[in-house]
């Protein structure tokens, strides 16, 4: 079964309250949340009454809220490693001070 995924794009302050009741049916309160509904014509029509707020994807399986979560979650800390051991030709962490640092 496939199912769009909304993202609310853009702010709904100040349009009418159909537009908003639409955007509520369709499950969407605020600006960057994400909901998965099932493909079928009452659903794409909600869509298309809003196009211009939303942008729709169309995926295999709804992503649970703990995956959408990990999904937009950046990689847990990086290297950091300093240009002057390369340029000396340094194959060890014997440069002055100089080491691999984990942030």
């Amino acid at each position: 079964m496939s199912y769009f995924r909304i993202t609310l794009h853009r702010s709904f302050i100040g349009l009418p309250k159909r537009t908003r009741d639409i955007l509520a049916a369709l499950g969407l309160h605020r600006r960057g949340q994400i909901v998965f509904q099932a493909v079928g014509a009452q659903s794409a029509g909600m869509i298309m009454k809003v196009k211009e707020l939303v942008k729709v994807e169309e995926v295999d399986r709804a992503l649970s809220k703990r995956e959408v979560q990990d999904a937009r979650r950046p990689d847990r800390g990086f290297w950091v490693e300093t240009a002057a051991k390369a340029r000396a030709g340094f194959e060890g962490k014997e440069a002055k001070g100089e080491e691999e640092v984990r942030l």
